[in-house]
């Protein structure tokens, strides 16, 4: 069976097979979902470490860092890079690729970029299946960087065993922080560019509204996170960052790994609606273009000749009678 020897090509490491299912998972392309469920009973065992942080504050340069530092310690790595959407080509920018470029001849690292293509959260739709695919293919560790965050681009946290908020001085982002709720969804914060000025400050801002905030539901009572200042492009500070890492995954699988089941089974859950919603979604718009055109109804909205509840019950109707 196809789906088999493509699962076992990548169960041995094979790049070349991982690369193209990696492709296929992107473009939803058949068949892809058939070696997903094969490779799926043998994950769980690399740690999936999320950055997030406003465009601009060198997370492509702290993961380049990062990757530097896992690979000194002679540990394999994977790196999902959300980049944005091009405007032409749909595809990804790749910038990160870029920036990640001295990587590019390790055999020890992994890179994939993958295009936002619309996706609200920071990340796309085929993420969860490119960490699965990088988790089988045995490395030990899995770097997700998204494209951003906004009000609602938090959803690293349900993807991520560790999450990493990066943010800067001189841009505001404590003040963001709070605003896009990103306060709540780290485990560890940096403060990198601590050359610039104010950085110290920015620490400092970010620390006290930790400790305003309190403990967040389901965190760890032995974890406070920590701020870390960090200067990416010469290094400063990653080693530092690395050790919190260590020390966030030892309190997580602390007594069994009690802690870090919790978070992969909350994490599970919500994997789990996510493909629901997603296959719901496509069955519905299928069965709308076999009728009424969802363009043609689109136009119906904006004449205000229809009003968009009743169109929206009316799809839903038709559904329910062809279930």
């Amino acid at each position: 069976m196809l789906a088999q020897k493509t699962a076992d090509l990548i169960l041995a490491g094979d790049v070349r097979a991982a690369a193209r299912l990696m492709r296929a998972v992107d473009d939803d392309l058949p068949g892809a979902v058939e070696v997903l469920k094969r490779l799926f009973p043998h994950t769980g065992r690399a740690w999936v470490l999320g950055f997030t942080g406003s465009p601009g504050v060198g997370k492509s340069t702290l993961t380049d860092a990062v990757i530097g530092a896992y690979r000194a310690q002679h540990q394999s790595v994977g790196v999902v890079a959300v980049d944005p959407t091009s405007p032409f080509t749909g595809g990804a920018i790749l910038g990160d690729r870029i920036r990640m470029q001295r990587h590019a001849t390790d055999e020890g690292v992994f890179i994939r970029s993958l295009a936002t293509r619309g996706q609200f959260g920071g990340l796309t739709a085929s993420t969860r299946g490119v960490v699965t695919i990088m988790d089988a293919m045995g490395k030990d560790l899995v770097l997700v960087e998204t494209v951003g965050v906004g009000q609602d681009e938090v959803d690293i946290v349900r993807m991520a065993d560790t999450t990493v908020i990066v943010v800067v001085p001189g841009l505001g982002d404590d003040i963001q922080a709070i605003k896009a709720g990103i306060l709540e969804a780290g485990d560890i914060f940096v403060v990198n560019k601590m050359d610039r000025e104010g950085a110290g400050r920015t620490a400092a801002e970010l620390q006290a509204m930790i400790a305003m905030r309190g403990r967040k539901e389901g965190a760890p009572e032995t974890w406070t996170p920590p701020v870390l200042m960090t200067c990416a492009s010469d290094g400063r500070g990653v080693d530092e960052l690395i050790q919190a890492v260590a020390a966030h995954r030892a309190v997580l699988q602390a007594e069994g790994g009690r802690l870090l089941k919790e978070r992969r089974r909350a994490r599970a859950r919500m994997e789990i609606l996510e493909l629901v919603k997603n296959r719901a979604m496509t069955i519905l718009l299928r069965r709308l273009e076999n009728g009424q055109s969802l363009d043609l109804l689109a136009g119906q909205v904006a004449c205000l000749e229809r009003d968009p509840y009743s169109v929206v019950e009316e799809i839903m109707a038709h559904a329910a009678l062809h279930d």
